[in-house]
């Protein structure tokens, strides 16, 4: 299907032009955005497709672009990149979905695709409070259980709200709240007298 005569960009605009948001090239690779109500569609087609074979998916995180380009972004807030790699064709593809609420984030699993986006997805639920409706095991994979917010949401506070230490004289682990000193860190510039003199 991507023959020398067809770039990859143009194979997919022809395959998915009702899906695809946008088609991009940037320093030779390939990024689509797909809508997320058609996004497990896509993807299955991806991965399935004579031509594409998209089979592995090497990584899948998530993003908060509430502060992308100094505050100008003006876009949905949440979503997903899936970087795909197809072996077969010797070629890479960016995905990314955007998640239709700010509020509650949720996407549909791909775990019935990839059966390796199952702890990337986990990852991104943990760390960015995104839901994947359809995961087998949707739970924290990297934060305490007890945990409470998303700490690479950019509106997560810098010091947290709790910490979490073991105590040896009650021999357990015991929650209290943060106590961080507010503090300014000014580097200290020591240079001879004839610094750069010759």
């Amino acid at each position: 299907m991507t023959s020398d005569k067809k770039s990859l960009s143009e194979v997919l605009t022809e395959l998915f032009a009702e899906q695809l948001v946008s088609v991009k090239q940037i320093l030779g690779e390939v990024t689509i955005v797909v809508r997320a109500a058609e996004m497990l569609e896509v993807m299955r087609r991806l991965h399935d497709t004579e031509g594409l074979r998209f089979t592995q998916l090497t990584d899948l995180c998530g993003v908060d672009y509430s502060e992308y380009g100094d505050g100008a972004w003006q876009g949905k807030r949440f979503a997903v990149v899936y970087q795909l790699l197809s072996v077969v064709e010797n070629q890479r593809l960016r995905v990314r979905v955007f998640a239709e609420e700010d509020d509650f984030p949720v996407l549909t699993s791909v775990v019935d695709v990839w059966a390796g986006a199952n702890w990337y997805e986990r990852e991104a639920f943990d760390l960015y409070g995104l839901v994947f409706s359809g995961h087998p095991d949707l739970r924290r994979i990297l934060t305490d259980y007890g945990f409470v917010g998303s700490p690479f949401r950019k509106d997560f506070p810098l010091s947290g709200h709790v910490e979490m230490r073991y105590d040896p004289e009650q021999q357990r682990v015991v929650y209290q709240p943060v106590t961080v000193e507010p503090r300014e860190v000014t580097p200290r510039i020591v240079r001879e007298e004839n610094y750069g003199c010759n």
